[in-house]
């Protein structure tokens, strides 16, 4: 597999183009963003380690049925993905009260909601990745009724499979986001990534939060972290 041009940098990753056309290369980064890259800075090892979080859930998930991008591990910071056109749309899972959703509800972070929820934000930076709900996506052409609709089940069937198996390492699904995007069939698939940049992760007994809310909310230890997360998961730290 030869790695040939750089073909977009994004605020976590560079995609590479390969000697096949439709396969690309990702590279993870160090570098760290929030509240819409208003908040830059780096976390040491970010990139080894949402790599290798990205591909175990990833591959966990493809057991379970759900189709993904991935197609192997290439190294610490670099995977081989199908190439995908991005679903423009960031899929957002909640469980538990946290960040904007408390914000906007007026509810306490930690609070359990009664159901689970499901959001929609338009991808475009210099919107803010807005809030959107079905009949936004559908007059702006964002996504088919079909396609929609196989999404939430897709991110509705992960939460379930991922807040068990999260459940079994004490730790707590509080929310989490999502991308997809159509291969060269048309098929949606799981695209992106789930790791402590995407997820809000608590510790099931202590509460403690191990994602990047700890680089939000300069809480600290960021690093320890992401590092306890894969320790978790993979047993490494």
């Amino acid at each position: 597999m030869e790695k040939r041009e750089q073909l977009y940098e994004g605020k976590a990753k560079k995609v590479y183009a390969t000697d096949q056309p439709e396969r690309y290369i990702v590279e993870y980064k160090d570098d760290a963003t929030a509240f819409n890259g208003l908040k830059k800075g780096t976390i040491q090892n970010k990139g080894v380690i949402n790599n290798q979080v990205t591909n175990h859930l990833m591959t966990y998930l493809a057991g379970k049925g759900i189709p993904t991008h991935l197609l192997r591990e290439l190294s610490e910071r670099e995977t081989l993905v199908k190439k995908v056109s991005i679903v423009p749309l960031e899929v957002i899972v909640r469980n538990i009260a946290a960040g904007s959703l408390a914000k906007r509800l007026g509810l306490a972070e930690g609070e359990k909601l009664r159901s689970v929820v499901l959001e929609y934000c338009y991808k475009d930076d210099a919107l803010g990745d807005p809030l959107v709900n079905e009949y936004h996506i559908k007059a702006l052409g964002l996504a088919t009724e079909a396609d929609l609709a196989t999404i939430a089940a897709y991110a509705l069937r992960i939460n379930e499979y991922l807040s068990e198996y999260l459940r079994d390492l004490s730790i707590e699904l509080i929310d989490f986001k999502l991308e997809f995007g159509k291969v060269a069939d048309g098929s949606i698939v799981l695209a992106d990534e789930i790791s402590p940049d995407t997820c809000r992760f608590w510790d099931s007994v202590t509460g403690e939060k191990l994602d990047k809310d700890r680089f939000r909310q300069d809480l600290g230890n960021v690093e320890g972290a992401y590092q306890e997360i894969m320790r978790r998961l993979l047993g490494q730290s």
